[in-house]
């Protein structure tokens, strides 16, 4: 095995790289199924600023870009945090967790914002176990943005409008068991590799050290 190209070391070993991948798979799928199945619920909403007087289309269109992208920091605040609760919406407040450090890392695990590059379009997406709560939760975001935005925004008024209403995944999206696979079972067989490589070289350096004695 000394004397072996690497192609040739991983051609002899693909029994251990396609175990290292399979074992890889096997604790990638435990992993997944050890967190709990949350679904998602989505909506889309588009920024429009208002009195922007002679400012050319571009700058206009950067201008809206960068509010939304301050509203997609601010959704994930406590304040912000506790309006949604408070909107009236058949919130369960019960799953979220009484310390504050606690409160807000739940609440930055449930929520996910995104703005589209370019535009003044601003993705909001809640996960919960329950579907039912999702909607509930994205509908709450998706009313304090529509009436309380330009509280926490300066630089003119500011119009958001519902675009796309919530959206409830039929499956679970977290987390994405078959992306967690693919990654479990590659980086299996790429320990496998490794493993390979690693003890021809050991193998050829002890050969080497007694080529040498002798």
């Amino acid at each position: 095995m000394s004397h072996l190209s690497p192609s040739s070391t991983l051609l002899r070993g693909w029994r251990i790289i396609f175990a290292g991948a399979g074992i890889g798979l096997v604790l990638a799928l435990a992993v997944s199924f050890l967190q709990p199945l949350r679904y998602s619920s989505t909506v889309r909403l588009l920024l429009k600023q208002q009195d922007v007087g002679s400012v050319d289309a571009y700058t206009a269109s950067r201008s809206v870009e960068r509010l939304a992208e301050n509203l997609s920091t601010i959704v994930y605040t406590t304040s912000f945090f506790e309006q949604v609760l408070n909107s009236g919406f058949d919130i369960d407040k019960g799953i979220f967790p009484t310390q504050e450090y606690k409160r807000r890392r739940a609440w930055s695990k449930m929520i996910s914002a995104t703005v589209s590059r370019g535009s003044g379009l601003l993705t909001i997406s809640v996960y919960h176990p329950d579907v039912a709560q999702a909607e509930q939760i994205v509908n709450a975001v998706a009313y304090v943005l529509t009436q309380q935005a330009s509280s926490y925004l300066s630089g003119g008024k500011v119009e958001i409008q519902v675009v796309d209403k919530a959206l409830n995944s039929r499956w679970p999206a977290k987390p994405n068991i078959p992306a967690n696979v693919f990654s479990g079972f590659v980086l299996g067989g790429l320990a496998g590799v490794a493993y390979l490589l690693i003890q021809a070289e050991r193998i050829r350096r002890r050969h080497q050290l007694i080529d040498e004695e002798f």
